[in-house]
């Protein structure tokens, strides 16, 4: 048995009193769920993103499943998608009756690239993710699917406040829609959380009937019995969200710039502090892009990628709490049994040996930062 002085772990929630005050509020007022302060979150995600519309549901997985839902996938339909992912991205294909493939990824960023998309003849959506917080080729992405007549959806669930060529993700210059998630140790959280913005009407009024049973008291297509009358037009599930989560939202959503700031500010000294350092690579923030930083990925070197295992058990042994992002989705049982082979893209296998998540929250300090540093050195230099 061991004790740790001091644990870090990679990314947590920061919540102050003005949060908790503003759920508070929420508790006492007679609407707990349903009620405003659902619409005043989503239209501050919409202003905040500079998009027109925004859905709010309990999850970024009942999200995506909104999302592809409102787009129109189905049994035949092919999502193109990173494996570099949670296993959500593909999920809500799958839960529509649609085919995954599985595109490579960039080495430096762990992002879909785009240059490895093959279109086909049921290829209906490309949904790559801002890996980390840094956003994916949009404009080269928006490109391939016009030219091919496909849609593109941003899963944005770890780049909320991040930039593209200057405009903010989720302002819809290139896509269809995109998610953005809540859990704890995204930018801003409600407990759990996820939402859609769009600048589609008709996507908008999908996605409000899918995460509520699809029931509508609007656009009737029988003769209503009474001022009850209600109509269940699609097969949708109970994805609401509360309002005493969106409370937390809103008062979050006033940090987030703040919170990013902060983010790029520890991203910007971990870069500076691990330059040429010889145990690990970090991942590369391209040209005309403002990464948010939900991750702070390194890469181990290959002379350590085999004894990574060790390392990161090691790592938590010593008070740093990493995590590994991610097993590439085509390798869990479920999708082996679809058919999938074990090694289906090579850059993504490459990549998934040596990441490693540090730390990555506003909160950080400059003492916790060394921390951090010199527990990494000082593990991965047992293994030279």
């Amino acid at each position: 048995m061991f004790f740790i002085s001091k644990f870090l772990p990679y990314g947590k929630q920061t919540i102050d009193d003005e949060d908790i005050e503003e759920v508070v509020k929420t508790l006492k007022f007679p609407l707990i769920t349903q009620g405003p302060k659902i619409e005043e979150f989503e239209k501050d995600i919409a202003k905040y993103c500079g998009a027109k519309y925004a859905v709010a549901f309990n999850s970024g997985t009942s999200a995506l499943h909104g999302a592809y839902f409102a787009l129109g996938i189905g049994k035949g339909d092919e999502v193109i998608t990173t494996p570099n992912t949670f296993v959500a991205t593909s999920n809500a294909a799958l839960y529509l009756g649609a085919d995954v493939k599985f595109s490579d990824v960039e080495s430096k960023t762990g992002n879909l690239d785009v240059s490895k998309i093959e279109i086909s003849d049921k290829t209906k959506l490309i949904s790559p993710v801002h890996y980390s917080g840094q956003p994916v080729d949009l404009k080269e992405f928006s490109e391939i699917a016009e030219e091919n007549d496909v849609k593109l959806f941003e899963d944005g669930a770890h780049a909320l406040g991040a930039k593209y060529n200057g405009k903010k993700i989720g302002s819809l210059t290139y896509s269809e829609m995109a998610m953005f998630s809540f859990h704890p140790v995204k930018h801003i959280t409600t407990g759990e959380g996820g939402i859609i913005v769009t600048n589609n009407e008709e996507y908008y009024e999908r996605l409000q009937l899918f995460r509520s049973h699809g029931i509508t008291k609007n656009n009737l297509v029988n003769e209503p019995h009474g001022d009850w009358y209600y109509e269940m037009q699609y097969l949708g599930f109970n994805y609401r969200i509360t309002d005493i989560q969106c409370a937390l939202g809103v008062s979050q959503l006033k940090k987030l710039d703040s919170f990013v700031k902060y983010r790029r500010k520890i991203a910007k000294t971990y870069d500076e502090i691990f330059e040429d350092n010889p145990y690990f690579d970090v991942t590369v923030e391209k040209e005309n892009r403002q990464s948010a930083y939900h991750l702070y990925p390194i890469l181990l070197k290959d002379k350590f990628v085999n004894h990574k295992k060790e390392i990161f058990a090691r790592l938590r042994q010593e008070g740093i709490g990493v995590q590994v992002h991610y097993i590439p989705v085509y390798k869990q049982p479920y999708y082996q049994n679809l058919g999938f082979g074990n090694e289906l893209c090579p850059i993504c296998e490459d990549f998934y040996k040596k990441e490693i998540s540090i730390p990555m929250y506003p909160t950080l300090t400059d003492e916790d930062i060394d921390f951090v540093k010199d527990k990494l050195y000082k593990v991965i230099s047992e293994f030279d």
